[in-house]
């Protein structure tokens, strides 16, 4: 569904990523992590046709991005980090304008913007303007304006962001099941639970490169860590398992008692 073949993004001189591939298969929950500032965000953005990277290849359910990037596009889904809203639409507008956008016709429009809506418990809203929304059900009527062209795969950077527990074992739910029907998500997320529990694959990038790839089993043999969960292993590989000793008390004045 994903294929990246030697993708490099530079701006100037500084290289974001640098030559990574990747295969992501059809019905994968795919995890993609890294610390703050790894290039996770500029692997996304490329790949959904936002940055143009400096080098590689990119292909999207077997379309090349760069010859054929409509219907690449059209494949997918894309769940931003910072998604943007307008405010002064109603749920029922602002689906039926990004329907409009993918040239759906207006039988299916009407057809699946009730069920999406239903899908993700924000029906009763529907006639209400965004911007009395709270975070939670701004994040899912995005997730729903992501689905209604019914995608084959969704590109989601940090999804669950703003959801309390109840809506986010929803969007799992809602995962698990696309996947299930051959279809694929792409998930970046610095949550490491979620990614545990719902991934069956991830991949770890740091500092522009990917140092690990495969199942939570292959990256605990990887990291040569007795850690059983993700969480000790992400830290095993991206070298972020010890910290530095800090005195908060000790001004390295030397003598004195510390006071705050």
């Amino acid at each position: 569904m994903i294929d990246l073949i030697g993708l490099t993004k530079k701006f100037g001189s500084f290289v974001a990523v640098e030559n990574i591939s990747l295969k992501v298969e059809r019905g994968e929950l795919f995890g993609f992590l890294g610390p703050n500032g790894a290039g996770k965000t500029t692997t996304i953005k490329m790949i959904t046709g936002l940055l143009q990277p400096s080098a590689g290849k990119i292909r999207v359910a077997g379309y090349d991005l760069d010859t054929e990037p409509q219907e690449a596009k059209r494949r997918l889904g894309f769940i931003p980090d910072r998604p943007f809203l307008y405010e002064k639409l109603t749920a029922d507008e602002f689906l039926h304008f990004i329907g409009g956008l993918w040239d759906l016709g207006e039988k299916v429009i009407n057809d699946r913007i009730p069920r999406l809506l239903d899908l993700f418990e924000i029906l009763e809203w529907r006639s209400e303007l965004i911007e009395s929304y709270s975070h939670g059900m701004r994040q899912k009527l995005i997730l729903a304006g992501a689905l209604i062209h019914d995608p084959e795969l969704i590109v989601v950077d940090e999804p669950m962001v703003g959801l309390d527990p109840k809506s986010i074992r929803l969007v799992k739910d809602i995962f698990r099941e696309f996947c299930r029907k051959g279809r694929t998500v792409f998930m970046s997320t610095h949550d490491l639970s979620i990614a545990e529990e719902t991934c069956s694959r991830v991949a770890i990038i740091q500092q522009g490169r990917i140092i690990a790839e495969g199942t939570v089993d292959q990256l605990r043999i990887l990291s040569k860590t007795t850690h059983t969960h993700l969480e000790g292993i992400f830290l095993k590989l991206t070298a972020g398992e010890t910290l530095k000793e800090i005195d908060l008390w000790n001004d390295g004045g030397g003598g004195g008692e510390g006071t705050v």
